[in-house]
């Protein structure tokens, strides 16, 4: 009598893939409620933020609570038409987020410090 022993399959996914989904080009009247039933067919979704400033109109993160419903959201909405446009969806990438805002620390602290030595930038007229 021989045994068998099954081992649960394994699945790599890319380093890249994550729960948390960053959507661009949304219109920027969507609501919440309708991001939920766009990305909900795709699995149970923990937290879903619309942007509403200026600077974050049209776009939104998703969090899903398992990563393979975000790698299948990913996948089968990107591209997808909403009100006559394309969504750009992304994984989350917290260097990327982290590097933008580390991009303008550095600007300001550059513009002080041209004003403390009186560099000007200005080309001269």
């Amino acid at each position: 009598l021989t045994q068998c022993v099954f081992f649960p399959l394994q699945i790599r996914l890319p380093p890249e893939v994550n729960r948390i989904l960053y959507i661009r080009n949304l219109p920027y009247k969507i609501t919440a409620e309708e991001m939920y039933d766009i990305f909900g067919k795709y699995g149970p979704i923990r937290q879903i933020r619309v942007g509403n400033t200026p600077e974050t109109r049209g776009t939104a993160y998703v969090v899903y609570e398992d990563i393979f419903d975000a790698k299948n959201a990913c996948d089968h909405l990107s591209g997808f038409n909403v009100c006559n446009r394309y969504l750009v969806v992304l994984y989350y990438n917290a260097n990327r987020a982290f590097q933008k805002m580390d991009t303008k620390k550095k600007e300001e602290q550059l513009k002080l410090l041209k004003e403390k030595y009186g560099i000007n930038t200005d080309p001269p007229k």
